[in-house]
């Protein structure tokens, strides 16, 4: 996998290449680039299909703390890595987390935006309490790895029924406790964008699954409610939470009316 030495980190990539319409798929919490192939499969003949580990994530690794506007920075740089002026961004759950920051940060960079199983808020103070135990099990498994217990929640949360889940539980209990902490306090201490939805220029497509263990339905609605330009949303019936990766067949429809329809 290719490598880009940006912003003091090596992060790993993939590229399709091509000088059609690009497309950064950024991935969810847990996950990798690899999570986006289904898309790729539907739209790299028609479009430059970028995908990436986020930090502390995959082959990227994170040696000090981060925040999601950090991830945004990278994901801007990369693009500036690639020669890219312009992408759209396709986000799952924490993808959606930076890509909404990217497009505040420079909206003439995102041609437009896919928000998949995502939130625009804070998380919940009784929900970071509730996924604190899950935490201290994982890094405190010490040379042996992360419980099993702990793999079968994550993976239910995040994947539900999931015919392949086990393929990404095989990945969980190898990640470094140390990265997985870096990864889940990004996750957990993450700030709100509630107040800044109304900044989001590009156009917004939202989905959301209505079986999303994560997120209520709710936290959708208020995205596409106060986004200026929400081109559609979609609740996805019984769509788990990694929206992309376990209900693929109705995103990438979505996404095949939604992409055509920007301004690249």
């Amino acid at each position: 996998m290719p490598k880009a030495k940006i912003n003091g980190l090596s992060i790993s990539f993939e590229d399709t290449g091509g000088s059609s319409p690009a497309i950064l798929f950024s991935h969810s919490f847990a996950m990798t680039g690899a999570m986006f192939a289904p898309q790729l499969e539907m739209f790299r003949q028609d479009y430059r299909c970028i995908t990436w580990d986020e930090r502390a994530h995959g082959g990227t690794r994170a040696d000090q703390p981060f925040d999601f506007w950090d991830s945004a920075r990278d994901a801007l740089a990369l693009l500036d890595y690639l020669g890219l002026q312009q992408a759209a961004f396709v986000g799952t759950s924490q993808g959606g987390f930076l890509a909404m920051r990217a497009a505040l940060l420079a909206p003439d960079r995102v041609s437009g935006l896919a928000i998949l199983g995502s939130s625009a808020a804070a998380e919940a103070p009784e929900q970071r309490a509730a996924y604190m135990p899950l935490h201290d099990a994982f890094v405190g498994g010490g040379t042996s790895g992360p419980p099993e217990e702990v793999i079968q929640i994550i993976g239910q949360v995040c994947l539900g029924d999931y015919a392949d889940a086990e393929r990404w539980k095989t990945i969980w209990r190898a990640w470094p406790a140390d990265q997985f902490s870096r990864a889940f306090y990004a996750l957990v201490d993450r700030d709100s964008l509630l107040d800044r939805l109304n900044e989001i220029e590009p156009p917004v497509l939202v989905m959301h699954g209505t079986a999303d263990a994560s997120y209520a339905p709710a936290h959708a609605e208020t995205i596409a409610r106060n986004v200026p330009h929400l081109a559609d949303f979609e609740l996805v019936e019984n769509g788990a939470h990694f929206l992309s990766l376990t209900n693929s067949s109705p995103v990438n429809a979505k996404l095949a009316g939604f992409l055509p329809q920007l301004r690249w």
